[in-house]
């Protein structure tokens, strides 16, 4: 039986990330982070999608106002769950069985009191967001109640985004996919049925996102309830620890906060577009879920980057921990150029199955080639992130964001767009923001380089 038991452990362990090849494994790792992400992705397009074709182009628009403001709470859970992922992950590279156990209690019962309270905050503010995006008033009705029955589903959204954090600490990326593919079928379903059978429009389809939310959070939950490895949890006997707790916060607050800066930058960015008009708006909402999807690879990298640096650092290899960022360097760049080729080669159609109104897909076309063009330089950002955050440096980064992402886009828009508010000058602030960004976070990870090094050589002595 404890040989049944060992071999169950290292099949859930999934990929060893302490010895061997590197590119191949990280590769494997990320690609299911970035499906997830995807799938992920797939809930609020589905929802466009079917709004676009069986409501109208103004439920579309709708819909598209509130991406920006669900982003920032989304990108604020992920980030703060990645607390998690990593501290599991230096724990599991350390061997370090206890502290995982305590890690993995305290992250299931931080996941929901956190989804709780941005439940409650996100209802309590939906108004003055509303003002600060300008919504239009023919929009304005449909948009907000979307958002709030959406925030009803972020206390699931969150346990789901910590369940798939501790999985992917033991270098299983692959089970959460599973589940929120089931998750996104439940998604699509009912959002169809409401839509094209029970004309529920767009209180039908924030329902059914809601619905395949507890689905896919309680998948992964019983599935932890039943591994037989290190992050099983034992809901009789659930309880957190201060100093985890503390790890987890401490590593995974400036990373949600990092991951708010982005969100919040397109809020700003979407209160501009929609001074440019319905046709922008709805451009702008096709566009931004291409980005998204994209980008959830991008992340999948940055996330690979996070645990593989993690694990290596518990376990005190510090030249793999550097031989890890750059091979992330290669793989993402190399994945990339095929994607976004196909993408921008392609972009017209593809603006065109969100709708075909020739002012949205020109519009839309133009945003992939300022913002997918340049992707890569957002790509260098978060893999630097992505390994400082895996040895615990979560702040530097966050800090480099706020300056570098949120501070160059509103001095673009009170400068370059107020002078000249074209569409094109807007999306010019993406490439603009993270070029800037990167050269700094460039010069803060060698900075903190150092201090590793120096602090390793420390404690080896």
């Amino acid at each position: 039986r404890s040989s049944d038991l060992n071999k169950r452990e290292n099949h859930r362990r999934g990929i060893d990330m302490l010895h061997g090849s590197i590119a191949d494994k990280l590769f494997l790792f990320a690609m299911p982070i970035g499906l997830m992400g995807l799938f992920e992705q797939l809930f609020n397009s589905a929802d466009v999608f079917l709004l676009g074709h069986f409501v109208g182009k103004s439920a579309m628009a709708a819909v598209g106002n509130n991406m920006p403001v669900i982003g920032m709470m989304v990108m604020l859970l992920m980030g703060i769950s990645l607390g998690a992922n990593v501290t599991i992950a230096q724990y599991l590279g350390a061997k370090h069985d206890e502290k995982v156990s305590e890690t993995v209690q305290t992250a299931i019962i931080l996941s929901v009191a956190l989804g709780a309270l941005l439940t409650v905050i996100g209802e309590l503010i939906v108004y003055p967001v509303f003002l600060i995006l300008e919504v239009p008033l023919d929009v304005y009705d449909m948009a907000e109640r979307y958002l709030r029955i959406f925030l009803l589903g972020l206390p699931f959204l969150s346990l789901y985004n910590f369940e798939a954090a501790i999985f992917r600490s033991c270098g299983d990326s692959k089970t959460p996919l599973y589940s929120l593919i089931i998750a996104n079928g439940v998604n699509i379903v009912l959002g169809f049925l409401s839509v094209a059978v029970f004309d529920f429009g767009v209180v039908g389809i924030a329902w059914a996102t809601v619905i395949a939310y507890v689905a896919n959070s309680l998948i992964l939950l019983v599935l932890l309830c039943r591994t037989p490895d290190r992050i099983r949890v034992n809901l009789r006997d659930l309880h957190f620890s201060k100093d985890e707790l503390g790890r987890i916060i401490r590593i995974g607050l400036p990373a949600g906060i990092q991951g708010m800066i982005f969100a919040l930058s397109n809020v700003l960015i979407q209160s501009a577009i929609n001074s440019l008009g319905t046709e922008a708006m709805a451009a702008s909402a096709a566009g931004f879920i291409i980005e998204a999807n994209t980008y959830c690879f991008v992340n999948g990298f940055s996330q690979a980057t996070t645990t593989f640096v993690g694990q290596n650092y518990g376990a005190r290899n510090l030249r793999r921990c550097f031989r890890i960022t750059k091979v992330t360097f290669g793989v993402e760049a190399a994945f990339l150029f095929v994607v976004t080729a196909v993408i921008l080669f392609f972009s017209p159609e593809l603006i065109g199955l969100f709708n075909s109104d020739a002012s949205v897909v020109a519009l839309g076309t133009t945003r992939l080639f300022f913002v997918l063009g340049t992707f890569y330089l957002n790509g260098m950002i978060d893999i630097l992130s992505g390994s400082l955050r895996g040895y615990g440096y979560s702040l530097p980064p966050a800090i480099v964001a706020l300056i570098g992402i949120c501070g160059v886009r509103i001095v673009w828009l009170y400068t370059a767009f107020a002078a000249k508010p074209d569409f094109s000058i807007l999306m010019a602030t993406y490439p603009i923001s993270w070029l800037f960004t990167i050269c700094v976070l460039a010069v803060v990870y060698q900075m903190c380089r150092k201090h590793i090094v120096a602090g390793f050589a420390h404690r080896e002595a």
